[in-house]
């Protein structure tokens, strides 16, 4: 078997699925790409078994196969190569590559294509359509809030609800909460599924920034996400979900409106001074005063900033954990934000402020027990 194929157009399209690899020792061929070759199309394929990724380019060759090409050193010898054409020759009975790019050939060994695990194919899938940018946001603003716990499997994914013309993106980590809601997606219909947190993490570096449509297929068991040259696959996570609804406080009668960007950054200075293990910070309301101040007493340091703020409600003195304050205003757009609280023991919510009309953003953050200083 034999093809010839552009060096840069070869990179650039298994560095776009490389992060689906495996370095899986007791199934060392996870480490490889799968080349398939029919009809002068490339199908180039990585996967570690949970989530797989392919993408198709033209080549130019004559006969059909498949091989299967280790990865690392694949990717490392075409970094280093000048744009040009570079020929493989492929040995089917011995799986031997040799690869010649101008004066050069390198020779390394490949493994049988058939080997390979199978690529799940998707049937009975119900299918929505998404544009590219609205599903990198809805990623962006969700991914940060998923659990890494794996003894609490169903919160290490994104939560995707689906009904009457809306789709409802969901990820805690049972500290904090966020729940992202689009108005302008029609599904087929009533349905939901969570989907693991490294197939939106590879979705999110590889999503074009355009209003480009990606296709979403699903089933009981797997999503498929197709865009462009691109085809994600993943193995949906087979648990059931929190209701998170019974979380969210219906009443909160304090309402705190700041400027986003300022609050962010106060609380990025004053964490500095926090407690390395809670990274508390205590927020005082006063009238139309808001001060936030920490303090780490092991190592006798303070921290005080005043910052001036409107202010319905009762006065009140409230801690949070300044790390989850900071990683849910760094995804926000929105020039100011509003602060929801009802008691100092019970979760606040965040709220931007001029929100598209097309979608709802509600971030929640539980409280930490202050120690009276």
């Amino acid at each position: 078997m034999r093809f010839i194929v552009s060096t840069s157009a070869l990179l650039k399209h298994l560095q776009a699925i490389s992060g689906a690899l495996s370095s899986n020792t007791v199934l060392p061929i996870l480490e490889n790409f799968l080349f398939e070759i029919h009809d002068g199309s490339l199908r180039i394929s990585a996967t570690d078994l949970q989530t797989s990724m392919s993408t198709n380019l033209q080549v130019e060759a004559r006969d059909s196969g498949k091989i299967a090409i280790p990865s690392r050193i694949l990717i490392d010898t075409l970094k280093t190569l000048p744009e040009q054409p570079v020929t493989f020759t492929i040995n089917n009975e011995t799986h031997a590559i040799e690869i010649s790019a101008g004066e050069g050939k390198y020779k390394l060994a490949g493994e049988d294509g058939d080997d390979f695990p199978k690529i799940p194919v998707i049937e009975n899938a119900s299918s929505i359509s998404l544009p590219a940018d609205v599903l990198t946001n809805a990623i962006t603003k969700t991914l940060f809030a998923v659990s890494n716990d794996e003894l609490r499997p169903n919160m290490t994914g994104v939560y995707c609800q689906m009904a009457g013309g809306e789709i409802i993106f969901v990820a805690t980590d049972a500290h904090k909460l966020v729940r992202y809601t689009r108005k302008d997606v029609s599904s087929e219909a009533a349905s939901s599924f969570i989907i693991p947190k490294k197939a939106l993490t590879l979705l999110k570096n590889t999503l074009p920034d355009d209003d480009s449509t990606v296709s979403i297929d699903y089933n009981a068991s797997n999503a498929f996400f197709r865009f462009g040259q691109l085809h994600l696959i993943c193995r949906l996570i087979d648990e059931k979900y929190p209701d998170y609804e019974a979380v969210i406080p219906a009443n909160n009668p304090n309402k705190l409106t700041l400027d986003r960007s300022q609050f962010l950054n106060c609380l990025k200075r004053v964490v500095i001074y926090s407690n390395k293990t809670t990274h508390q910070v205590r927020l005082k309301i006063s009238g139309s005063e808001l001060s936030i101040s920490s303090e780490d007493p092991d190592f006798a340091n303070e921290a005080y900033e005043r910052l001036t703020c409107q202010y319905e409600g009762e006065d009140m003195e409230i801690g949070f954990n300044a790390r989850f304050l900071i990683d849910m205003l760094a995804t926000l757009d929105s020039d100011e934000v509003v602060v929801e609280m009802s008691t100092p023991n019970r979760a606040g919510l965040i709220i931007p402020t001029n929100q598209d009309e097309q979608e709802d953003i509600l971030m929640l953050v539980m409280p930490v027990m202050l120690n009276n200083y």
